[in-house]
C-alpha cells in the first residue's frame, strides 16, 4: 500500500507497506516506476490501434473489391471509339450481381444486361482473362450482318459508336464454323457470297448449314440462347468478339464500367511519360 505525504521543509515523502513494515520512501521513486508501466501500456494502445486501423481498411477495400466496384485496364483496341488503349476502368460489380470469392456463389442483380450496354467479363476460349465489348444481342434475338450493317430481330440498328477502318476486304475464319449450331437455317441464303474465300473449309454442301460461309462482315442470322449474350467490339474491323469464339454465358459477365479515372497513351515517349502522356481531357469520364 502506498501514500503520500508532505513534510514541512523537505522533499515530499510516500509511505509504502512492504511484508508488514511502514516505510517512507522519495514520492518521486514511486511515481517514477508508476510511468514506466504507463508509457508500456501506452505504446501497446497506439500500436494496437492502427493495426486495428489497418485490418478494417484492408477489410473494406477487398469487400468493396468484391462485391462494388473494381478497377481494370485497357489492353487492346478493340474498343476504340469509346475507350482506348491505356484506359483505365472502374467497374460497377453489383449491377449484374456481383459473385461470392471461394463459394462460387453470386449476389442478386439490380437487372440483366441490355443491348447496347459496355460489359466486362471473362470469354468462352479464355476465362481467365477479363474482356471489354458491347451487347448487340440478348436471349431470344435473332442477330445478322450484311455488308457490316447489323440487323437485330430484323431490324437495322443505329450504332454511332461503332467504327470502320477497313473497306476493302471481308475475310472469313475458321473460327466462326461455331455459328452453324446456331443459324437459322431456312434463312440462310445459298447465293450469298461470304467473304473472299469462299468457304474453302465447307465439309458437307447437301445441307444449309454445312453450306453456310459466315465472314467478318457478313453472317447470320443466329439465333441466342437462353442464358447467352452476343458481344461485339466497337472498332468492329479490328475486335476478337463473338463473331469468333461464340456467346457470353449469363455467369460469366462481372459488371458494367462505370468511369474512367485515369488514361494515358502508352505510345507518347515523350519528355516526362507519365506526366505529357497523360489524357487529362478523359479523366472522370463516364463510359457509355
Amino acid at each position: 500500500m502506498y501514500r503520500a505525504l508532505r513534510l514541512s521543509g523537505g522533499e515530499p515523502r510516500g509511505q509504502v507497506i512492504v511484508e508488514g513494515f511502514l516505510s517512507e520512501v522519495p514520492l518521486g521513486m514511486v511515481r517514477g516506476q508508476g510511468g514506466a508501466s504507463e508509457r508500456s501500456t501506452g505504446y501497446a494502445r497506439v500500436t494496437w490501434e492502427w493495426t486495428r486501423s489497418i485490418i478494417i481498411a484492408v477489410v473494406l477495400f477487398l469487400a468493396v473489391r468484391a462485391f462494388l466496384v473494381e478497377a481494370f485496364k485497357i489492353p487492346t483496341s478493340s474498343m476504340e471509339g469509346t475507350l482506348l488503349v491505356g484506359d483505365y476502368l472502374l467497374v460497377n460489380k453489383a449491377v449484374y450481381g456481383a459473385e461470392v470469392p471461394l463459394l462460387g456463389l453470386r449476389l442478386p442483380a439490380w437487372r440483366e444486361p441490355s443491348r447496347g450496354e459496355v460489359v466486362v467479363f471473362h470469354p468462352p476460349h479464355d476465362p481467365d482473362k477479363n474482356y471489354v465489348k458491347r451487347v448487340v444481342g440478348v436471349p431470344g434475338d435473332t442477330l445478322e450482318m450484311r455488308d457490316k450493317i447489323l440487323l437485330v430481330n430484323g431490324r437495322e440498328t443505329q450504332e454511332n459508336y461503332v467504327r470502320h477502318i477497313d473497306g476493302s476486304a471481308d475475310p472469313t475464319h475458321s473460327g466462326m464454323k461455331w455459328q452453324r449450331s446456331y443459324v437459322l437455317a431456312g434463312r440462310v441464303d445459298r447465293d450469298q457470297p461470304y467473304g473472299e474465300n469462299g468457304g474453302e473449309w465447307l465439309e458437307n454442301r447437301g445441307s444449309s448449314r454445312a453450306n453456310y460461309r459466315p465472314s467478318r462482315d457478313n453472317w447470320g442470322p443466329i439465333s441466342v440462347p437462353e442464358d447467352s449474350y452476343f458481344v461485339l467490339g466497337d472498332n468492329r474491323d479490328n475486335s476478337e468478339d463473338s463473331r469468333y469464339w461464340g456467346f457470353v454465358d449469363r455467369r460469366s459477365i462481372r459488371g458494367r464500367p462505370w468511369r474512367l479515372y485515369f488514361s494515358y497513351d502508352p505510345s507518347n515517349r515523350r519528355g516526362i511519360p507519365w506526366l505529357r502522356a497523360v489524357r487529362w481531357e478523359r479523366l472522370g469520364r463516364p463510359v457509355h
